[in-house]
């Protein structure tokens, strides 16, 4: 399977308790990338962080004290700007899913947020798991938590040999 992979694209990373305006400006470039995928007949995912009303009692509660992503809360839902309709959602209660062997990947490309801290966490997993197909990330359609931490992210991943397009 072809699949492109939409990392997080939720209001709460996009304009809420963790917005920032490189977020907010790659919704119509991964609206794009998802239309394309779709024509192409590619495999379209997305991830959903989600947390619980006791998020601040958990680790990632204790290092990053913000609320985000509760279930069901408005900050949880997918971007309405994007079409999830036709496609996989995945639930995910930390930065990987570690359940990508479920697929049967062919080429996987990312795309989505936060570049270094759920993209990398997923692009990593599914270059462990599946080392001999292509991996790759489109910069353009991903934003980090600051712009300095993105292409550290995006050195990180190079590095390891996931393929960087448009960045």
């Amino acid at each position: 399977m072809r699949a492109l992979i939409v990392v997080d694209m939720q209001n709460d990373f996009i304009d809420g308790s963790l917005g920032t305006k490189e977020a907010v400006s790659i919704v119509p470039k991964v609206k794009k990338k998802i239309e394309e995928a779709q024509a192409e007949g590619r495999e379209v995912i997305f991830t959903r962080d989600t947390h619980y009303d006791d998020y601040l009692e958990t680790n990632e509660g204790k290092h990053l004290p913000v609320v985000h992503c509760v279930e069901e809360s408005r900050g949880w839902e997918i971007s309405e700007e994007l079409d999830a309709s036709a496609s996989t959602i995945i639930n995910k209660n930390t930065f990987g899913y570690t359940g990508w062997t479920d697929f049967d990947f062919e080429e996987v490309e990312l795309v989505g947020l936060c570049t270094d801290i759920c993209v990398v966490s997923n692009a990593l997993i599914i270059k462990a798991l599946f080392p001999e197909i292509k991996v790759s990330v489109d910069a353009s359609c991903c934003a980090g938590v600051t712009p300095e931490a993105h292409e550290a992210a995006l050195t990180t991943m190079r590095s390891c040999q996931i393929e960087i397009v448009n960045g």
